[in-house]
């Protein structure tokens, strides 16, 4: 578990660029704060106003509320990642950790408004962005038109290039989420999550050890079955 300090130093490291002076760096300790949470357990946030949380160290999920405790996972974000809690407004929001995990916390406003005064900070926040972005399309496309078996992989390819480890062709996963997680994230149930799974596993392109070990064998193979098309027609 990481000190206060230690949180705040990680996101100085992986967040705020080199040559960051030591008056700002004091400036965001001031607008900063640290939270440890526990598995299952979700961050309490002003639900009025935007807060920016950088993931010191950990897995967490976002997941949007609506009625009759319907809920949809919108993200899983991992070690190193910064992100942005909305308010809350039509549907309700919460971070909840799926392991141990270490968080630094910022007044979304506060904290853009220092930014504005250093460039290289704005610059990595516009960085940051594009690449959520870019993966909320491919989410959107996912949900949209896609096949279970084609969600399913396209989600395990994500989590190989977010958190997996190279062996060899081989890319090995120890996924911090449930099935039912998974199934939140891709509009699926539960049973057709674990169809997906027994299907890629019969065919040679995974396997599977315990609850969340997956290694991914024939990447290429798999990503035939994600339903991409690399040029546009």
């Amino acid at each position: 578990m990481h000190t206060c300090t230690d949180a705040f130093d990680c996101f100085v490291s992986r967040v705020l660029p080199k040559r960051t002076g030591p008056e700002t760096v004091r400036l965001f300790r001031t607008l900063g704060s640290h939270v440890h949470l526990k598995p299952d357990r979700h961050l309490h946030y002003p639900d009025d106003e935007p807060t920016l949380v950088f993931l010191c160290d950990g897995a967490t999920k976002l997941v949007a509320h609506a009625s009759d405790h319907r809920e949809q996972v919108l993200a899983f974000h991992f070690t190193g990642d910064l992100l942005t809690l909305p308010a809350h407004g039509a549907h309700s929001y919460t971070l909840e950790a799926l392991v141990d995990c270490d968080l630094m916390t910022f007044p979304y406003a506060q904290f853009l408004q220092a930014a504005e005064k250093h460039q290289q900070v704005l610059t990595q926040l516009l960085e940051r962005s594009t690449v959520s972005l870019q993966r909320s399309r491919e989410k959107t496309l996912t949900l949209g038109r896609k096949s279970a078996l084609e969600r399913v992989s396209s989600f395990l390819l994500s989590m190989a290039e977010r958190i997996g480890r190279g062996e060899g062709s081989e890319v090995k996963l120890d996924l911090p989420m449930s099935r039912k997680d998974i199934a939140d994230s891709l509009g699926l149930t539960i049973e057709t999550v674990s169809r997906q799974f027994t299907l890629l596993r019969d065919q040679g392109l995974i396997r599977t050890q315990g609850r969340s070990g997956v290694t991914l064998l024939r990447v290429d193979e798999l990503d035939r079955r994600a339903g991409h098309l690399r040029v546009a027609a």
